[in-house]
């Protein structure tokens, strides 16, 4: 039996290539995915609080890709590699490596230059990553862990809330995160800002 889906608004779906990638054969529900995803996202949680992370090494393609596998390299084994597949969301596939290196580029300039708020910096960083949606899937985890991290250590401030709960399942803070979301891919950033602190 193999891992059968049902996907959530603002869910991303997985090919079956992708579904393949699956390191553990044992889950085959949502519900069982999830769990396991958590869980590596716990370890990965873990991972950057015992490790000292040079500031100019967040900032970088190799940094980006190795905290999606430190969050989700025990259960997919396409972990940290850009997806293959154009997806409901996200540039196009071959366009990955392109608008990251931009949009890296683009953050430590907002930063040196003081362009927006630090606070804004990390979440306007955030939803240009999830824009580009370099990976198969938990791009929206792991775009807002990014954020945490450049809030955290490169400006010194605490992590976001982000409305405290499991934005993964359905909820009323889903919803208006995703609706934040939606309002920053219109040029409205600060409801996001203001969701992230909710």
């Amino acid at each position: 039996m193999g891992l059968t889906l049902t996907y959530d608004d603002g869910q991303t779906t997985l090919d079956e290539d992708e579904k393949e990638g699956l390191l553990i054969s044992t889950v085959t529900t949502r519900a069982e995915l999830d769990e396991q995803e958590q869980n590596n996202i716990q370890q990965a949680m873990l991972w950057l609080m015992s490790r000292r992370i040079a500031a100019k090494e967040i900032l970088t393609e190799a940094f980006v890709q190795q905290l999606h596998v430190k969050m989700f390299g025990k259960v997919w084994r396409w972990a940290g590699q850009y997806r293959k597949t154009n997806k409901n969301i996200g540039v196009d596939k071959y366009e990955i490596p392109t608008q990251l290196k931009m949009l890296l580029d683009d953050c430590r300039y907002w930063i040196e230059h003081k362009t927006y708020e630090e606070e804004e910096i990390a979440i306007r960083f955030k939803h240009r990553l999830v824009s580009i949606h370099c990976f198969p899937n938990g791009n929206g985890r792991h775009s807002r862990l990014m954020a945490d991290v450049i809030a955290e250590r490169l400006f010194a401030r605490e992590v976001f809330s982000w409305g405290s709960n499991d934005l993964a399942n359905l909820s009323a803070a889903r919803a208006n995160y995703l609706a934040a979301v939606k309002a920053a891919d219109a040029g409205e950033i600060r409801f996001l800002i203001a969701f992230a602190r909710s």
